[in-house]
């Protein structure tokens, strides 16, 4: 809720004012157009969908420890993602490739230069630099990717010469890709704030994934640290998790129906 906070308030905040030449306006000469993925689809398919599918993967496991840590570990991905994505965009505010006809809808720039626009729209155009909708994508879906490559054992034995497994667990970060590409096309997003946000977001992605699972080359990737061991145990007596499929069971038997 704190994070939440953070990054609402952030969202009103008005974002450095960038000195403009006039030899690189015309990086912001271009047209404005309808947003092909909206800030409420974005959230609905970053959070919405990968907590549904996480709630949904626990129920049919009947595993609450499981769903509720990888929940935690969203939530504290999307947070920290937002709230440092908006910290950003507020101290370098790099216009938008639409911005001048944000600040000028006419088209004519006034005598004293001065924006005549949506002052919203002019705040807002103020705050290319990264991408949120590429940092959002990515973090949510990045997250999810991660979550069924451990429940999936892609990179383990057992779930290695099974393609279609490695296609599941992509799934969500090649559609986190093509919703990304919508803001270059969409003339919302310079190029480098795409690929920054997009960075953003999976660094975030992984980071809260490793916070709460382990890595998915480990025999038991698919669980939630706290149930193998005590967490303040888990980095002082990493070498005593359960290494193969007999120990995982014995500890967490739900959790290993599929192995």
């Amino acid at each position: 809720m704190i994070l939440f906070a953070i990054f609402m308030a952030l969202e009103y905040t008005s974002a450095f004012i960038r000195i403009i030449h006039d030899e690189e306006m015309w990086l912001y000469k271009n047209p404005k157009s309808q947003n092909t993925i909206s800030t409420e689809m974005l959230f609905v398919i970053a959070a919405v969908i990968p907590a549904a599918l996480i709630i949904i993967l626990a129920a049919l496991r009947k595993d609450k420890i499981d769903g509720r840590q990888a929940l935690f570990a969203l939530t504290l991905t999307l947070g920290l993602n937002g709230v440092m994505t908006n910290i950003v965009k507020i101290l370098v505010g790099r216009p938008r490739p639409d911005y001048f006809w944000r600040c000028y809808p006419n088209g004519v720039i006034p005598a004293s230069m001065k924006c005549d626009g949506d002052p919203d729209e002019i705040i807002e155009g103020r705050k290319s630099f990264p991408s949120g909708h590429a940092s959002f994508a990515f973090s949510g879906l990045g997250f999810i990717s991660l979550y069924l490559a451990g429940k999936l054992h892609c990179f383990q034995a057992q779930g290695r010469g099974q393609g279609w497994k490695l296609c599941v667990a992509l799934t969500p970060v090649i559609i986190a890709t093509a919703m990304t590409l919508t803001r270059y096309s969409d003339y919302r997003h310079h190029w480098q704030d795409i690929t920054v946000g997009s960075i953003l977001g999976l660094f975030f992605a992984y980071l809260c994934y490793r916070q709460y699972y382990p890595a998915l080359n480990r025999p038991h990737c698919h669980m939630p640290y706290c149930a193998v061991t005590p967490t303040k145990f888990v980095d002082d007596h990493d070498h005593m998790l359960p290494m193969n499929v007999r120990e995982i069971k014995s500890v967490h038997p739900l959790v290993t129906k599929s192995l």
